[in-house]
C-alpha cells in the first residue's frame, strides 16, 4: 500500500496494484477509449477504489504541459477595480464554467510590460486560450504579435484593434447618441472627459461625440477635450479645472461613469447641480448611475453579454472554426442629470 503520509502518485499506486503506471494513468486522467485497451472491468474498479480511498488528485500542470493543452482560460485585464471590468470577467468566468473551463485573471493595471509578463506566465501553463481586455491602440501590439505567431487563440473583450477578433460595443455610435442628446437639450459648449488615449473605448466614444457636433457644423474646444484614468478622482480633478473656467462648459460628456461621478462631486463642491446648472452624461451605466441623489443620464452596455461572446468566440476558436467579431449596439439612458423635462436649463 502507497505511504499514505505522503499524496498518492500514479506510480506509486501502480506498484501497490501490481500494474504498470500507464494502465493507471489511462483509467484515472478520463480517456475512455484508453480505458478499454488498458484494462478490465474489474481492474478498472481495482484502480478507482484506490485512488478514492487515497483521495488521489491529478496533477492538473503536469498533465497540461505533457498534453499541450488545458481547460484553463487566462483572462487580462486593465484594472479588476474597476466595476465594468469586473462585471465582464463575471460574465466570461461563469460562462467558461458552463463550458467546462476555469478561468484565472491577471490584473495588469494597463501596461504593456506587465500584460506581456503575465501573459508569459500563462502560455507556461500551456492555457487553451486568452481573453485580452487591455490591448492599446496607436501602440506595436508585441502579445498579440506573440500569439498570432504561435497559433494561440486569443480574442479582445471590450476594446479594439483593427484586425484583431473582439467582443466589443459600438462605442463610435455611443459617443454620437451622447452628443445627439445634448445637442438636442441646447447645449452647445461641450466638454470631453475622453479617459486614457491608449484605449479604444475612450478614443471611439469621443470620436463619435465629435462627429456629431461636426455633422451640424460645429467645432468642440480642443482645450475642453481632457485625457487621463478612467476614474472618479481623474473626474473630480478635470472637473474642477472645466468649472473654473470663465466661461464654463454648458455641458459634459465623460467616457466612462467614474469620471462623470467624480465630475458631479466637484459640481457639487462648487455649489453646481447637475439637471440645473449643468448636463452631465455618462457611459456605460453601471448600477449606481441611477442611484445618485441626482441620476445620471449614461449609454448603456450590455457588459454581461460582451463577456459571454468573447469565451463563445475563443471557444470557437480553440476548435477552429470561423469566426467574427462581435459589436454590439449601446443604448442611452435619459435621466435627471441631463433632464429633457428642464428646458430652461440653458
Amino acid at each position: 500500500m502507497p505511504n499514505q503520509s505522503r499524496p498518492a502518485t500514479l506510480k506509486s499506486m501502480a506498484n501497490a496494484l501490481g500494474l504498470h503506471v500507464s494502465t493507471v494513468s489511462r483509467v484515472l486522467n478520463g480517456d475512455p477509449t484508453g480505458v478499454e485497451r488498458a484494462a478490465s472491468a474489474e481492474v478498472v474498479a481495482r484502480i478507482r477504489a484506490l485512488a478514492k480511498e487515497l483521495d488521489y488528485r491529478p496533477n492538473t500542470q503536469a498533465s497540461n504541459l505533457k498534453l499541450r493543452k488545458s481547460q484553463e482560460i487566462c483572462v487580462l485585464m486593465p484594472r479588476l477595480t474597476d466595476l465594468v471590468m469586473a462585471t465582464i470577467y463575471d460574465s466570461i468566468d461563469s460562462a467558461a464554467e458552463q463550458a467546462g473551463y476555469l478561468t484565472f485573471v491577471s490584473n495588469t493595471d494597463d501596461q504593456q510590460p506587465r500584460q506581456m509578463a503575465r501573459a508569459e506566465h500563462a502560455l507556461r501553463r500551456s492555457v487553451a486560450g486568452l481573453i485580452v481586455g487591455d490591448s492599446h491602440v496607436g501602440e506595436t501590439q508585441p502579445l498579440l504579435d506573440l500569439l498570432a505567431r504561435k497559433h494561440i487563440p486569443y480574442v479582445l473583450v471590450s476594446r479594439q484593434i483593427a484586425g484583431h477578433l473582439t467582443a466589443a460595443s459600438d462605442d463610435e455610435l455611443g459617443g454620437w447618441l451622447a452628443a445627439e442628446h445634448l445637442y438636442r437639450l441646447g447645449c452647445r459648449d461641450v466638454a470631453i472627459l475622453a479617459g486614457e488615449r491608449h484605449a479604444s473605448t475612450g478614443a471611439d466614444r469621443t470620436r463619435g461625440f465629435i462627429r456629431y457636433y461636426r455633422e451640424q457644423g460645429l467645432s468642440l474646444r480642443p482645450e475642453w477635450i481632457l485625457n487621463g484614468p478612467f476614474d472618479s478622482h481623474t473626474g473630480h480633478q478635470q472637473g474642477e479645472y472645466l468649472l473654473g473656467l470663465n466661461p464654463r462648459p454648458q455641458a459634459f460628456f465623460a467616457v466612462n461613469d467614474f469620471l462623470a461621478i467624480g465630475l458631479m462631486g466637484a459640481a457639487r463642491d462648487k455649489g453646481l447641480q447637475p439637471g440645473k446648472d449643468i448636463a452631465v452624461v455618462g457611459y456605460n451605466d453601471i448600477p449606481l448611475a441611477n442611484e445618485l441623489i441626482v441620476p445620471l443620464t449614461s449609454v448603456r452596455l450590455p457588459l454581461a453579454q460582451m463577456g459571454r461572446h468573447a469565451v463563445e468566440l475563443l471557444l470557437k476558436r480553440i476548435n477552429g472554426e470561423s469566426v467574427e467579431s462581435i459589436i454590439l449596439t449601446p443604448q442611452l439612458q435619459v435621466r435627471a442629470s441631463s433632464s429633457l423635462s428642464q428646458p430652461a436649463i440653458f
